[in-house]
């Protein structure tokens, strides 16, 4: 590990002496610095969809989250920098959830190579494998190095993360769960072609990742790599995504991985106020729940991880509403995979206003032997918001889902109960302040 720490470094220091070689030293114009704000308030219902010990337990919910940022931007021509405080947490909590979610800086030249340096989001093609998940109040973010170029049609990214819970500590060997991010090491080669007209785009991403066990007297990092594709056609009226990654390596526990996942999704555009959907996902998934090595009592053994994951992935945006598939496991940490075949529409019938539904069928991927359909349930989805202007909008949100036996057994969630879901958030973001000077000579 000290060996892949070292050339690290050295890549950063190579790469810090390029952008200086181009000229990054002697551009030079206008500061500009904003301060702005984030406010987003959701409150929601919940009438079932917990699980739960005991399926005769009445699962409702009521609550209010908050997420609140102070955003402060400095940029100049070569250098961009940012600090993001934010509090999160449900309203009337007593311990207050304050973190700094971005703190960063961007070193860049004029020919298109950059240093990103720091806590900050990770968003790359449709955000399927690394998002924001902005839907979450949390948030994720990375404490990572980010080198790369950008150019017109060609982008290459190079990132690398390490991470611990406290310094010189065990020679830097242990990260215990819980920490800002599920693993322990991560480095990410992501290239990006767009052809000069913006209608054919194709990316490749590579990942290594390495997942700590959770024996803290005897710690062992577990790694597993993911490669992939994504690809988008947008002639004028319509576009056509699609994806494929596949997993492999060993996962936290030292269990070979082979798993997979590809998706499709059409959308066609008859106007400029209309907008009709449709995408099937198919995530690999397990035949029996995951074994460690060393076996399980009166579980049965296999040798192979087959169930997908999508680690850092915006999950709400794409497995349904209710996130019951991927932000948050079955039952015991089980995956037997997912079917999302989906279809809907969004129309925009007045400046500011947008509607949005759709339906989702849910099955999983995997023949059980203990259950009698694959189907897991349906759902349908309604959402609206509309901006009131530039720093405040207000949206709205119903999900009515019907389950079966089989999401009954896997998830602990009783398809006898109708599942509903309905929120309402107000978004406010601010330019708090903003300020542009030029250099002395």
């Amino acid at each position: 590990m000290k060996h892949y720490f070292n050339q690290f470094t050295k890549l950063y220091c190579l790469v810090l002496a390029l952008l200086c070689s181009y000229g990054l030293k002697a551009q030079e114009a206008d500061n500009v610095f904003n301060l702005d704000a984030q406010l987003m308030t959701r409150g929601e219902l919940r009438a079932g969809g917990f699980k739960a010990d005991s399926l005769d337990i009445e699962r409702v919910s009521h609550f209010a989250l908050g997420r609140y940022r102070i955003i402060a931007d400095y940029q100049r021509s070569w250098l961009n920098v940012r600090l993001t405080p934010q509090y999160t947490g449900v309203w009337g909590q007593g311990s207050a959830g304050v973190v700094l979610y971005e703190g960063w800086a961007k070193m860049q030249s004029k020919k298109g190579l950059f240093v990103k340096i720091g806590r900050q989001e990770l968003t790359y093609d449709d955000g399927r494998i690394i998002g924001n998940d902005d839907w979450t109040m949390t948030a994720p973010t990375h404490d990572v190095l980010k080198l790369g170029y950008d150019g017109e049609s060609h982008k290459v990214h190079l990132l690398a993360a390490y991470n611990q819970n406290a310094e010189n500590i065990d020679n830097g060997v242990i990260y215990y769960s819980g920490g800002l991010q599920p693993y322990k090491t991560m480095q990410t080669l992501w290239y990006h072609y767009d052809t000069p007209k913006k209608s054919f785009g194709i990316s490749l991403l590579g990942m290594n990742i390495g997942m700590q066990n959770t024996d803290q007297e005897h710690p062992i990092t577990y790694y597993q790599q993911l490669v992939g594709t994504y690809m988008s056609f947008r002639p004028k009226h319509w576009s056509l995504e699609g994806a494929f990654y596949y997993q492999m390596g060993k996962e936290e526990h030292g269990m070979n991985i082979d798993a997979f996942m590809a998706s499709a999704k059409l959308n066609v555009k008859p106007s400029v106020n209309y907008i009709l959907f449709a995408g099937y996902d198919y995530l690999s998934g397990d035949k029996y729940f995951n074994v460690p090595p060393d076996g399980g009592i009166g579980l049965v053994f296999h040798d192979k991880a087959r169930g997908f994951n999508a680690i850092f992935g915006s999950h709400h945006e794409f497995y349904g509403a209710m996130d019951f598939f991927y932000l948050s496991n079955y039952v015991g940490g089980f995956t037997p995979g997912l079917q999302n075949l989906y279809f809907g529409g969004n129309i925009k019938p007045v400046s500011g206003l947008s509607i949005n539904a759709a339906y989702h069928y849910y099955a999983i991927a995997t023949d059980l032997d203990y259950v009698n359909t694959k189907t897991l349930g349906h759902s349908v989805e309604l959402v609206s918001s509309y901006a009131f202007n530039k720093a405040v909008s207000v949206s709205a949100g119903y999900t009515f889902m019907k389950g079966s036996e089989t999401m009954e057994l896997l998830n602990k969630v009783s398809e006898k109960r109708q599942l509903h879901w309905a929120w309402l958030m107000m978004t406010i973001t601010p330019k708090l302040f903003t300020s542009t000077w030029q250099d002395k000579n």
